[in-house]
């Protein structure tokens, strides 16, 4: 996924296929926020931004990294969907094949929920290095922070639904208490970026 064209890829996400989709575009969402407060960082550098050059570097290298997991639960997110399809197209002819496919659509189920909820993670992580970032970064491009925490808003409240639609087949209780757990952050992601892109407007508008 991480070598295929945007074209290519919105292609295969409109298309009547079972992946990608709205999993693998929370985690895309999530990259973006990652590389724009990266770019964002990048624009911060120099002379002029001195006083908090352990900061920017800091930021930068983990925008990075959140950025490449962001893609790399795209594609988890993707494997993870295609396997709930493959375990409900199990036989379910006898007994034994019903308690077969159960247990397989219940594992793939618990698969499934993973890379939304870890998702989840970097959208929040992502919302924190914006509050960080926002005092301190060069007010031309003051922007894309609103813009990535907009982004990462979308990435947490997509993982969200895509969590949730998971949960209502998981049977195992520690499965869920820890993909609900995740899922009680994204309110609090929410509010966050709210007041960075609140705040960020009330500069643009002085």
């Amino acid at each position: 996924m991480r070598d295929e064209k945007i074209s290519d890829f919105l292609t295969r996400l409109a298309d009547r296929v079972p992946a990608p989709g709205g999993g693998a575009v929370a985690a895309l969402h999530a990259a973006q926020a990652a590389a724009l407060l990266g770019m964002v960082a990048r624009y911060s550098t120099g002379e002029r931004y001195a006083e908090h050059t352990l900061s920017i570097e800091r930021i930068i290298i983990k925008t990075d990294e959140l950025r490449f997991t962001a893609l790399r639960l795209a594609e988890d997110d993707a494997a993870a969907f295609t396997a709930v399809t493959d375990a409900y197209k199990l036989p379910k002819d006898t007994e034994a094949a019903k308690a077969a496919r159960s247990a397989a659509i219940a594992k793939a189920l618990i698969g499934a929920g993973k890379p939304p909820a870890e998702v989840i993670t970097v959208a929040q992580l992502a919302v924190e290095l914006a509050e960080e970032l926002l005092p301190i970064g060069n007010r031309n491009v003051i922007t894309d922070i609103a813009a990535a925490t907009e982004a990462a808003r979308a990435a947490a409240t997509t993982a969200r639904v895509n969590v949730e639609i998971n949960l209502g087949g998981i049977k195992d209780e520690q499965a869920r208490a820890e993909l609900a757990t995740e899922v009680a952050k994204v309110d609090d992601i929410v509010a966050r970026a709210e007041r960075i892109t609140a705040a960020v407007r009330e500069e643009i508008g002085k």
